[in-house]
């Protein structure tokens, strides 16, 4: 039961992020029908999560970890397109250092971390007590990739990949910090690690084919997901383009998303 899990998370994750950037790069009046429809995906597979809280079996931890990318791409896109960001959408003012630069970055997003960070909580009550923790679990692992994405590039890296950052949502890149390795770095890529070896350790010790097992190998295989990427985060390549055969719409001239800004 070693590969099969790894498999359907790196399926997971490469379709759920080919439909949102698909999505988000379609013309900006079909956001809101895009953005509706995904609630209901979510609301419906909130329900799925709560429905499979007693499910100890291989497919129950299948189905919840499903369940949590699909609520966890409604959010994505929530954010993409603009919908749920934070109060402060202009560019960050000239001369903004430290605290004050931090601040100003936190409320570009905040509105969003809290969202998830509720939906979260809504999860984690909705299978309390229950043996089927897949779905609280997935969602906590990419709110933590997330968080710890989010702070590198403000720190700075190298490796920015904002090939196909969306037009309206420009002003964010004014936030990056400059092209350099940060501190805060190697102990996210330690962190990664340290949590993909902690899911396959849990997942090896586990009865094989039970639900245990597999949630712990889907979260293994999301982990070390999360590894790559930050490592892409310092090496020379355009880790973008492999998002651009999702693109429904022509990449923005880069002066283009430069000046773009959501008043």
């Amino acid at each position: 039961m070693t590969i099969p899990p790894l498999f359907f998370a790196l399926l997971m994750w490469f379709i759920g992020t080919g439909a949102v950037v698909w999505l988000d790069s379609r013309p900006q009046h079909t956001f809101k029908t895009s953005h509706r429809i995904a609630g209901l995906v979510a609301v419906i597979a909130m329900g799925v999560v709560y429905a499979y809280g007693a499910d100890t079996s291989w497919e129950g931890a299948y189905v919840a970890f499903a369940a949590a990318i699909l609520i966890w791409g409604w959010h994505e896109m929530g954010f993409l397109m603009g919908f749920v960001a934070g109060p402060l959408r202009t560019p960050c003012p000239p001369g903004a250092e430290g605290w004050e630069r931090f601040k100003l970055a936190t409320s570009t997003v905040i509105h969003h971390e809290i969202a998830i960070a509720t939906n979260l909580l809504v999860l984690v009550a909705i299978t309390w007590g229950q043996p089927n923790q897949a779905a609280p679990l997935t969602f906590a692992l990419l709110f933590g990739l997330r968080l710890s994405a989010k702070l590198n590039l403000f720190f700075g890296v190298p490796n920015l990949s904002d090939e196909i950052f969306p037009a309206h949502l420009a002003y964010l890149k004014t936030y990056f910090g400059a092209k350099s390795i940060s501190m805060l770095y190697p102990f996210s890529v330690a962190g990664c690690a340290a949590v993909a070896i902690w899911a396959w350790m849990s997942a090896e010790a586990a009865p094989t084919n039970s639900g245990p097992a597999v949630t712990a190998t889907l979260l293994a295989g999301l982990a070390a997901l999360g590894l790559v990427e930050h490592i892409f985060l310092v090496l020379p390549v355009r880790d973008a383009k492999m998002w651009r055969w999702a693109s429904a719409s022509k990449p923005t001239p880069p002066t283009a998303a430069k000046a773009a800004t959501i008043e």
